[in-house]
């Protein structure tokens, strides 16, 4: 960013102001430490054992948390470059930079519990059984981590990110405040220091989000859609070959899409014939008209195919300087909105919605409960011989606290990874008691 008066000097240092003092600058602008920091935090290491959509121990390579969020990282990355040169004075308006949208887009899922949504489900659950009415929420929890969790210095907690990359990470720039009930939620009360300092440029009532956020979520959504579609056609969970070529395939599956929204009590986000002709243009588009086998010519095809896709959604965005009634700062083509919403249920229906997967989950939220349950008596009766080090001085820290004690412990469960979590509630419930002298960390 040029820094060329004294009022954009000082807009420059406020972005990239940290809430506690830091190391002084080096060969990296701020965003770019920012990214490294990230990059190199256990948080971030620890998604590559934990779900995207099914286990990465289902024997295909299926990306899992660590691989999406680093594709996610690229995708923003490289849709913030593209902004700034096709739309060079809109994006020195609103001051886009792709460090901070790679490095916000990084960090997104940190806080994302073992499971999946799953877990996620079941932990708010939990919490707000135990009174905690916040709960658990993964986008607050990732804020937490930042924030709290993740270490860098001895002197303070957490990472010590910019004001730019906390407020990119912010797809829900708001906290779960009492008498309301927010469906998604961007931090909790004990990081409401640290959210209302990086939100210090929005107004308190102002639900923007930064331009960066809207880059990411777009970028995040655009990630899973597309390279889960393709997973599960390898996989030989998602028939796009069938779609390709029976109608009577097509109409099973957006049949079953309109009775799952029909469930939930929702009309369908579009019109079911807009999505339906979206969806032809698609697969016409990708000839895709057999079976995934692995040979050369079908790796090449389906590579082609979802390098297409991610870059016509990097295209189809486009900044607007807040004019818009939506007060958002990037607009997105209704067609790529129409079509990611088609792939994301693509994998609902073929995948999520498979009695396979929901007796697994079944089991899942059992190991979450049964976790929950055990930690979180220890820690009400002070019997922190049965925690790590590191949680036990957490606990100590806060001992008398229930509210805070139970927090600490869904903070435990949630940096798990799966096996992790398996392997700890088998040892717990005696089902397999593995080895006196394993180290718990």
């Amino acid at each position: 960013m040029e820094v060329s008066t004294p009022e954009t000097a000082i807009a420059w240092r406020k972005r990239y102001e940290r809430f506690h003092p830091d190391k002084p600058p080096d060969n990296r602008n701020p965003a770019e430490r920012d990214r490294d920091r990230i990059l190199y935090t256990s948080a971030l290491r620890r998604l590559a054992g934990v779900t995207q959509v099914v286990s990465a121990d289902e024997g295909h390579v299926f990306h899992n948390r660590l691989t999406h969020s680093l594709e996610v990282a690229q995708v923003a990355r490289r849709m913030a470059e593209r902004l700034s040169r096709d739309q060079l004075d809109a994006a020195r308006a609103l001051e886009l930079d792709p460090d901070v949208a790679e490095a916000a887009a990084l960090a997104h899922d940190l806080g994302h519990p073992p499971f999946g949504h799953v877990a996620e489900t079941e932990l708010d659950r939990l919490m707000e059984k135990e009174g905690l009415t916040e709960g658990f929420e993964g986008n607050a929890q990732s804020f937490r981590v930042v924030n709290k969790l993740a270490l860098h210095f001895p002197g303070h907690p957490g990472l010590n990110l910019t004001r730019a990359t906390l407020n990119g990470m912010l797809k829900y720039p708001c906290l779960h405040l009492k008498g309301e009930d927010p469906k998604k939620w961007g931090a909790y009360q004990t990081e409401e220091p640290e959210f209302r300092w990086a939100r210090q440029e929005f107004e308190s009532a102002d639900l923007r989000r930064s331009v960066e956020a809207e880059v990411m979520d777009w970028a995040d959504d655009v990630t899973y859609a597309v390279h889960d579609a393709g997973d599960f056609y390898r996989a030989g969970l998602t028939p796009l070959d069938r779609l390709t070529l029976d109608e009577s395939e097509r109409k099973r599956f957006f049949d079953g899409m309109e009775r799952r929204y029909a469930m939930q009590g929702k009309p369908l986000p579009y019109p079911r014939a807009e999505l339906e002709s979206v969806f032809d243009s698609l697969i016409q588009y990708f000839p895709i008209h057999e079976r995934y086998r692995g040979t050369r010519e079908h790796r090449c095809l389906l590579r082609a195919c979802t390098a297409q896709l991610i870059r016509d959604y990097i295209y189809a965005v486009e900044l607007s300087l807040g004019t818009r009634p939506s007060g958002r700062f990037v607009s997105i083509w209704e067609k790529a909105v129409k079509e990611v919403t088609v792939w994301k249920e693509l994998t609902w229906y073929y995948v999520i919605l498979n009695p396979s997967l929901a007796t697994q989950q079944d089991g899942q939220r059992r190991v979450i409960s049964g976790l929950f349950e055990i930690f979180g008596a220890a820690a009400k009766d002070h019997r922190y011989g049965l925690f790590p080090d590191s949680v036990r001085e957490e606990l100590e820290a806060v001992a008398g606290d229930t509210k805070a004690e139970l927090r600490t412990v869904a903070d435990m469960i949630a940096g798990m990874a799966e096996r992790q979590a398996v392997d700890m509630y088998l040892r717990l419930t005696g089902v397999s008691l593995g080895s006196a002298l394993a180290c718990l960390v």
